[in-house]
């Protein structure tokens, strides 16, 4: 600095009176005021250090706790069949638990709680990045079969799961203990993901012969893609196979043999959003297909067969406003038929039936009204109807769906 004064001094010396005074009223006066602060930083560093005292509140043992949800499912059943009672049912309270466990893990559990006890309904932990764009789960969930049986019923845009879906895998859908790997990312225009499961196999509907336990495998796709800046287009294959090995006939008590089954499903959905308008105005269009290969050993002796129960359903939805949603679904399913299905004993309804051509439509309509991110209610109307499985139903049902806690009506 010493020197840089010096050579400016020089250069002022040379120069007219006029240039020397716009000079000391700017390189010199910059040059002052840089060596006055170097002063007072050299005062400052001579000054003898104080102590000092770190404290932090993330160290508490309250911040290791995990975030915790409560939501409740109330509905209330106007149904016309004679033999069906009309009430209030509180369907379930679920509590929700969720925590990071470190920078690269997560844990997620739902239990829900009705009045006949509480269960496990879904308990995992989740690894990501184990490879570039894979992430492995490992515990109990509901699987990937299509869109919707990954949801949880209080956050469904209906009341209950589709008819095929309940028919096929049982009112609670297909949730079963094992490992998930799923993997993300994009090819060309559209997103790809692909998720392999290996589980238990021990939903009662599609395993309920699978005394060993085997597991079963489950895959499957989904690609998503823009068609333009207010329309997305996903679809999704899926595929489950599995293994079941004792079985119930009129000469033996028990044959054991192995024979496989394997569920097909194709899931499809367009959603029209403006982008102006999105939060006020939308029409999503989704539709999945169900279909079952299951072989048996007949319960009657005649050996080996095969069931083909299939269905599907379609639904359209609009967002009318903020806070309103409008729908209509239509499900339809068609179970196996088999002389032998109204056998003592026999565990395979109502993927079989005795009636020829038997079938099952259901038609709903439904609205809900979104209070808040935190409360919301529902109305709907369902006619069933169909031949050789039950009787007609008209059923009107009100629904109201509350959340206490951080993760509001999340589907999983």
């Amino acid at each position: 600095m010493r020197k840089q004064v010096e050579a400016m001094q020089q250069k002022i010396d040379e120069l007219s009176e006029t240039e020397t005074e716009k000079i000391k009223g700017s390189d010199i006066e910059t040059l002052r005021r840089a060596a006055e602060r170097e002063a007072a930083e050299k005062t400052l560093a001579e000054k003898e250090p104080t102590d000092v005292t770190f404290k932090s509140g993330g160290l508490s043992l309250q911040a290791l706790n995990p975030e915790i949800s409560v939501t409740g499912d109330m509905v209330f059943t106007y149904n016309d069949a004679a033999d069906v009672t009309q009430d209030f049912n509180f369907r379930g309270l679920g509590l929700h638990f969720e925590a990071y466990l470190d920078p690269y893990s997560r844990f997620k559990a739902a239990v829900p709680v009705s009045a006949d006890g509480a269960e496990l309904g879904e308990a995992y932990f989740t690894r990501y990045g184990v490879l570039e764009n894979v992430n492995l789960t490992l515990g109990k969930f509901r699987q990937q079969f299509g869109v919707v049986n990954r949801w949880h019923k209080h956050g469904l845009d209906w009341i209950d799961f589709p008819l095929p879906l309940r028919q096929i895998f049982g009112n609670g859908g297909l949730n079963q203990v094992g490992a998930s790997i799923d993997w993300g990312g994009s090819i060309g225009d559209a997103s790809q993901e692909l998720t392999l499961q290996l589980t238990d196999g021990e939903n009662d509907r599609i395993f309920g012969q699978n005394t060993k336990n085997r597991p079963s495998l489950l895959l499957h796709y989904k690609n998503y893609r823009d068609i333009s800046a207010n329309t997305y287009l996903e679809l999704g294959l899926t595929g489950m196979l599995g293994w079941n090995d004792q079985w119930q006939t009129i000469g033996p008590a028990m044959v054991e043999k192995t024979q496989d089954v394997q569920v097909y499903g194709l899931d499809f959905t367009l959603l029209w959003e403006p982008t102006e308008r999105m939060r006020y105005r939308n029409l999503e269009w989704r539709s999945e297909l169900y279909y079952v290969n299951k072989n048996i050993l007949a319960p009657d002796g005649s050996g080996k067969d095969t069931l083909n129960p299939w269905g599907v359903y379609s639904s359209l939805q609009s967002k009318v406003s903020r806070t309103v949603d409008i729908g209509v679904r239509a499900d339809y399913y068609q179970p196996e038929v088999k002389s032998y299905a109204n056998l003592d004993g026999l565990s395979l309804s109502p993927l079989v039936v005795t009636e020829d051509d038997a079938y099952r439509w259901l038609g709903a309509v439904y609205a809900t009204w979104h209070q808040s991110p935190f409360v919301k209610f529902r109305v709907e109307y369902d006619h069933e109807d169909g031949k050789g499985m039950s009787e007609p139903e008209d059923r009107v049902m009100l629904q109201c769906i509350f959340s206490a806690g951080p993760h509001k009506h999340e589907r999983y």
